[in-house]
């Protein structure tokens, strides 16, 4: 999806959620929780403040936003909900999957606007996509359902394929989900799956850009 319309999207989930609470108050305070690093929220939080822009929302007018950025290191998302609920932030937008379990775990009553999440379903986020109840709105992506496809495309480009490596950046929601479809397909058609998950990403950097 594009990234600017993926964060248009999720902008306007967020003024669905709090839109009565909007009108009210003069200033909101947005929290944005990423398992991710803060490379990565700056190259795209420009179409999320874009998206409230456009929903007329101007940032550091009626509201403002606290960032939190794991920088893979996932056990470090508890503390980091926590300090954004401490500043009383009235949503959290999370990117990724291990951010929008984090804080659902943390709290039931602040939304949750989940943005660039895997199965919400499957993690027991939400009850449905098409009810998902509680605090937990947003966007859900479909990886796993693909990732037989991309094996079976894969042995048909080369068809003496036998051993194939997958990388994964960290061990909670998708990862595991896609990694299970890839070792289903992978048995199916001969061929063996060798998974290399890291919890830190720049493992799959070059030294030189280390």
């Amino acid at each position: 999806m594009n990234p600017k319309l993926f964060w248009l999207i999720t902008a306007f989930l967020f003024t669905s959620v709090h839109s009565a609470q909007a009108q009210q108050a003069k200033t909101i305070r947005i929290g944005f929780l990423t398992g991710g690093t803060s490379s990565t929220v700056n190259t795209n939080i420009e179409p999320f403040r874009q998206g409230l822009r456009d929903l007329g929302y101007i940032e550091g007018k009626n509201f403002t936003i606290e960032y939190r950025a794991a920088e893979g290191k996932f056990e470090q998302m508890p503390k980091l909900v926590a300090e954004l609920i401490g500043l009383g932030v009235s949503v959290i937008v999370t990117s990724g999957m291990p951010a929008v379990i984090a804080a659902k775990k943390a709290t039931s009553t602040i939304p949750i606007v989940a943005a660039n999440a895997d199965n919400l379903v499957d993690a027991g986020v939400v009850t449905s996509l098409a009810h998902p109840g509680g605090n937990v709105t947003g966007l859900s992506r479909v990886d796993a359902d693909f990732s037989a496809k991309r094996l079976e495309l894969l042995k048909e480009t080369v068809p003496k394929v036998s051993r194939v490596a997958v990388l994964s950046y960290g061990s909670m929601g998708g990862d595991e989900e896609e990694l299970r479809e890839i070792q289903t397909a992978g048995r199916k058609l001969g061929i063996e799956i060798q998974p290399f998950p890291t919890p830190d990403p720049t493992q799959f950097l070059p030294p030189s850009m280390k």
